[in-house]
């Protein structure tokens, strides 16, 4: 009698007994949404045209066009370099730059004389500048992803970049108003017609050195000297790195005259901290600090002067905006008043005033495309932000090395903190600051600092989703060396 055969187990249920997760690269995912956003973006720009031009004109889709060929060849180099990096990045940034070019089209238009609209350049103005941007930023964002094949590998540039982004963030302060300060904030570094944001790319080299610095010290910072509501707070004598990073973002609020810039360096430390020593008392510490800190250069503002004077100035056109509503609160007031002119579901794109607005095309961005697309509208682009920032924590979570934890953990709380202070400020939340709100603002600093964001968190989600071998071993796994357990966090096997 012949024993009957055995079925073969297949690689699902193989996977299964043996415990390990299965893994996909999702490319194919990534190229559909990629291609969705897309057409959304041509969408907006035929709508912007009908409601701005009373007709939409042959070559509306070319912009669209332009910026899905870009993206599809970051496309193409993500699944050549990094195949398992998070399908949902490029997709929901492309959509956000897409609208962010669409818009800076729209206040082109509205900026030129009737006559000549229909025949206003694609490649011209605003947001030309801005397409071509978007073609250095994302060939920047491919050059990093070639150049760091292991994102552990920045940790052996630490100090290097910690020191370059303090020399970043001291150039603005140290130079002349006239090289430096643009509507009252000293955050550039001007020359000829040409001007650059350093902090934009300061951001990146400090992030990078609080989390090497964090692995290294996130022991002696986890300890605890005594227990107060339940609450473990750190011992006295630990708290110099958090003081030293307090005094340097105070004097960002002073000398570079910011308070976003501030917040957001002192926030992603702060963060990070907490991120490596999962201690709430490093939270209320550094919001006592941080706030602390403002409401005394408040004072000092009101009463001495000096550097003081142009926070105090920023903190009173916060309190009362129609004070002086054609003066020093002019910009404020109107961002407002755009806002409510939105309402729910907005005037429709291009059919708002967008001309009427200072600095729409940069720091008040979201609220003139807020007055086109309204409330709901609104609330898409920050759930997409939202979005993103949930990727990068996800990443963090799942990455199996502490740095990397930390690296993708600060950059996606960064990014989340500068929407937070764009639209705080506009909203009046909070007093206005000189940042631009990331992928949707005019200019290269920003654009490009926010694409390498972007990359490296690829970067970081493709070493967390990667297969290894079930034994652990590094069949696929990027050299380096062993990946470093945070708190003992198991690490997870995973394969195709």
């Amino acid at each position: 009698m012949t024993a009957a055969a055995v079925p073969a187990a297949s690689p699902a249920s193989t996977g299964e007994q043996s415990g390990v997760r299965l893994a996909r690269s999702r490319r194919n995912a990534e190229l559909s949404l990629l291609l969705l956003a897309m057409v959304l973006v041509a969408a907006y720009a035929a709508m912007v045209e009908a409601k701005a031009l009373d007709t939409i004109t042959s070559d509306f889709w070319i912009p669209a066009a332009a910026l899905g060929l870009v993206f599809l060849g970051l496309h193409l180099v993500i699944r050549w370099l990094a195949p398992y990096a998070d399908p949902a990045l490029l997709p929901a940034v492309a959509l956000l730059n897409g609208i962010g070019v669409g818009f800076l089209r729209r206040y082109d238009l509205a900026k030129a004389a009737p006559a000549d609209r229909e025949d206003l350049a694609i490649f011209a103005g605003t947001g030309g500048r801005q397409l071509a941007w978007t073609l250095a930023a994302v060939v920047l964002a491919a050059g990093l992803l070639a150049i760091l094949r292991d994102h552990r590998s920045l940790s052996r540039y630490a100090y290097t970049l910690g020191l370059a982004g303090i020399v970043l963030v001291m150039i603005p302060a140290v130079l002349p108003s006239r090289f430096s300060e643009i509507n009252g904030a000293k955050l550039w570094i001007k020359f000829g017609g040409f001007s650059i944001q350093p902090g934009e790319f300061a951001k990146l080299a400090l992030l990078t050195f609080f989390a090497y610095y964090l692995v290294r010290k996130r022991e002696v910072l986890s300890l605890a000297s005594r227990r107060v509501l339940g609450i473990d707070f750190p011992r006295g004598r630990d708290l110099g790195p958090v003081l030293v990073v307090w005094l340097v973002s105070l004097l960002v609020l002073i000398f570079e005259k910011d308070l976003g810039t501030s917040l957001l360096y002192f926030g992603m430390f702060v963060v990070t901290l907490y991120i490596a020593t999962e201690r709430v008392s490093w939270l209320l510490i550094g919001l006592i600090l941080f706030f602390g800190g403002a409401y005394l250069a408040y004072v000092l503002g009101s009463t001495v002067g000096g550097p003081f004077a142009n926070f105090y100035d920023r903190a009173q056109i916060w309190l009362d905006p129609f004070a002086e509503p054609y003066d020093r609160g002019y910009q404020l007031v109107q961002g407002l008043l755009t806002l409510g002119t939105g309402g729910l579901f907005g005037a429709g794109p291009g059919g708002g005033q967008p001309t009427l607005l200072p600095e729409v095309q940069t720091d008040f961005i979201f609220a003139g495309i807020g007055e086109e697309i309204g409330l709901f509208g609104l609330s898409a682009l920050l759930v997409i932000y939202l979005l993103i920032v949930e990727r990068g924590l996800r990443a963090a979570l799942a990455v199996r090395d502490s740095f990397g934890k930390l690296l993708a953990g600060g950059l996606a709380f960064t990014l989340g903190l500068q929407v937070f202070v764009i639209v705080g400020g506009i909203s009046k939340l909070i007093p206005l600051t000189g940042q631009t709100t990331p992928f949707l603002s005019a200019g290269g600093s920003s654009l490009m600092a926010n694409w390498l964001l972007i990359a490296v968190l690829l970067r970081v989600s493709d070493g967390a989703r990667r297969p290894v071998t079930g034994g652990g071993g590094p069949a696929a796994r990027p050299s380096g060396g062993p990946p470093e357990q945070l708190h003992g966090a198991p690490t997870e096997v995973i394969r195709p």
